[in-house]
């Protein structure tokens, strides 16, 4: 007779084979109904534990994993950061994982992760629950941080992806934009569809056209970035004002600008995403949607070490928030739209 596996437990409890392992390992991060539906399943099935691969989970190495979709990109450097630093305050070392917008990447460091038994594992996630069922399945303790996974009930930290952009909607509105560009992150991540959902939404609420001519879907890259404000300047009625859902497409846009003549300020309105310290270098500085990256770093290592110790923290979404400088000038002092 064929033995029965945790597959087997996860379809009879109506759950993804994820979270019945994590209601098996004990993971905190489970909800009173799935744990309720797999305890039925497996005294169903007469499911039974490998004891011994549990016992090997529960050993110590006062590591971390942090798995980010791009390294390259400011503000997952600084939220880097943000975590090693603080994990160190609670005598964890971090293995870091750049996932480069790929499913496939952060799979290959997934497995590292496991092999080296991490303790716990801080992911900004691509793809859906599918692409982590490694992870989440493995009942090491996770926390998601920026980004988000529907149905899943992994604690997480994030920003709030709408009040800063219909913040800034709003406010090249109030300056007369009709025409506001917007190069869009990918809508297979959480964060990429809250910003497009929140610029379509303000767009409506302000009168300004809301052609879809003036939308471009990039990778949250930096060549996604170029080639949305390439398409964008080159309709027949271009946008007078560019809003970027990220840093490394803000960076993208901004160098299509500079190359072709368009001066930010004066030639056009730009808006970026994201405080990073370059952006207050240039002339002139960049007005952008700022959220405490360092808060999201602290915050992401208590939450796992709340979950390592067999807490249930609750998810958290952080502010966000409009910080204008002269990218955007009243049209009195600059661009008349």
């Amino acid at each position: 007779m064929r033995a029965v596996t945790i597959k087997d437990v996860a379809q009879a409890a109506g759950v993804s084979k994820a979270t019945a392992s994590r209601v098996l390992s004990g993971h905190p991060a489970t909800s009173p109904e799935a744990r309720k539906a797999v305890g039925a399943a497996v005294e169903h099935l007469g499911f039974r534990p490998n004891a011994q691969a549990r016992s090997l989970r529960k050993t110590r190495t006062q590591t971390i994993g942090l798995l980010l979709p791009d390294v390259r990109n400011p503000f997952f450097a600084d939220l880097a950061h943000a975590v090693e630093q603080r994990a160190r305050d609670f005598g964890y070392l971090t293995l870091f994982g750049n996932a480069n917008e790929s499913v496939e990447q952060q799979d290959r460091y997934i497995e590292v992760m496991l092999s080296q038994r991490v303790d716990g594992v801080i992911a900004a996630p691509q793809g859906d629950e599918e692409n982590l069922a490694n992870l989440l399945g493995s009942g090491v303790p996770v926390v998601f941080v920026d980004r988000v996974l529907d149905n899943t009930d992994v604690p997480s930290v994030s920003p709030d992806n709408v009040t800063g952009i219909q913040e800034a909607v709003r406010h090249l509105a109030s300056q007369g934009h009709r025409r506001i560009g917007y190069i869009a992150g990918p809508q297979s991540s959480s964060t990429g569809r809250e910003r497009l959902t929140a610029y379509r939404e303000a767009i409506a609420g302000t009168g300004a056209d809301d052609a879809e001519e003036l939308i471009f879907f990039g990778d949250f890259q930096a060549a996604s970035g170029a080639a949305g404000a390439r398409t964008l300047l080159e309709l027949a009625d271009p946008p007078t004002a560019l809003l970027a859902a990220d840093s490394l497409m803000s960076i993208g846009a901004i160098a299509v600008c500079n190359q072709r003549g368009v001066a930010i300020g004066s030639g056009i309105s730009f808006v970026g995403y994201d405080d990073i310290e370059a952006f207050t270098l240039l002339n002139p500085a960049l007005t952008v949607i700022a959220h405490d990256v360092d808060a999201m770093g602290r915050i992401a290592v208590e939450m796992l070490t709340s979950v390592i110790a067999g807490g249930s923290p609750a998810s958290r979404v952080l502010p966000s928030r409009l910080i204008v400088r002269g990218s955007t000038p009243e049209p009195s002092r600059g661009q008349h739209p």
